[in-house]
């Protein structure tokens, strides 16, 4: 999806006014391909009449198409001259030189996001559990990040920024998710980008990070050497206020 966003984004628009007043027609000319291999590319023209498609071409039908009674006229009209061969011709000339260009100059040259996924809010009475999805130095801006639980995306409790440029060529997003933590649930921030072969998952995993652990570990052993030593200290007093005291050997 975000492939084919950025290719027609590079591909033309063509815009033609042919009336006075106030009405226009134009068209829209796409290339549309999932692969590098240019092995499925798909040439469309479509026009439009104030905003409204009235006939379109398609490769892969070969010919011209109406939506209205006057653009299946037309379409008939056009299919009949030598300009359907032009417009045959267009999938190779247009769609496929152009393509070839895209990939070398932005595709080819793309930056893996660096993502982060981490906790910004705990759960906690009747607050929800707050989830932070992080991309970073990222390139080309094009890019889609989304949430799933238990496999399902989600649609809801979700609020991301537009994409930030950095000004440095390069780019940053940020996707929060609202939730309730239920137990045995597996939650993932999915990341699609034209520099991956496929959508990336990222599980998010509720236990603490080494850092954390480390830190309690650190605190437990520290209060249980105060225990040993407080404890120490109590029956050395004891044996002092005594009078027998015990010295080690």
């Amino acid at each position: 999806m975000n492939l084919s966003l950025q290719l027609l984004l590079l591909l033309t628009l063509t815009v033609r006014t042919v009336l006075t007043g106030g009405y226009y027609e134009y068209w829209v000319d796409e290339c549309l391909s999932s692969s590098s291999a240019l092995t499925d590319v798909e040439y469309i023209r479509t026009i439009y009449f104030n905003k409204d498609p009235y006939a379109r071409f398609n490769s892969t039908v070969g010919e011209f198409v109406g939506f209205s009674e006057y653009g299946v006229n037309q379409a008939k009209y056009w299919n009949s001259l030598p300009y359907l061969q032009q417009m045959r011709g267009a999938l190779e000339s247009y769609c496929k030189n152009n393509l070839r260009n895209d990939f070398s100059v932005v595709l080819e040259k793309a930056v893996r996001p660096r993502v982060e996924l981490k906790a910004e809010q705990q759960y906690s009475g009747g607050h929800t559990a707050m989830l932070m999805c992080s991309a970073y130095d990222f390139y080309p801006q094009a890019i889609d990040v989304y949430w799933q639980r238990d496999g399902k995306k989600v649609t809801t409790d979700v609020t991301a920024t537009e994409e930030l440029a950095d000004g440095d060529w390069y780019y940053q997003v940020h996707s929060h998710l609202e939730y309730t933590p239920r137990s045995g649930e597996r939650i993932s921030c999915v990341v699609e980008h034209a520099s991956f072969s496929e959508p990336m998952v990222y599980d998010w995993d509720p236990s603490l990070p080494d850092s954390e652990r480390n830190k309690i570990a650190i605190g437990a052993s520290g209060l249980v050497l105060g225990i040993i030593l407080s404890a120490a200290g109590f029956i050395y007093y004891k044996k002092k206020s005594s009078g027998r005291i015990l010295v080690p050997s």
